[in-house]
């Protein structure tokens, strides 16, 4: 049960780096053009991202 329990959380805690990499990769690759096409501050998605994956 314990040892269950570990993987479990493991599993769960690599999945949220997968997801959290992901979308960090995502936002480093829009051009600064993409950022203003939609308003958006490439500092303040990537504290929303983090936010939003970690709590």
């Amino acid at each position: 049960m314990i040892f269950s329990n570990a993987v479990a959380r493991i599993r769960e805690r690599a999945e949220k780096r997968r997801r959290f990499n992901r979308l960090v990769a995502e936002i480093e690759g829009m051009t600064e053009r993409d950022l203003a096409d939609i308003n958006g501050n490439r500092g303040e998605m990537l504290y929303n991202v983090y936010r939003e994956i970690y709590g």
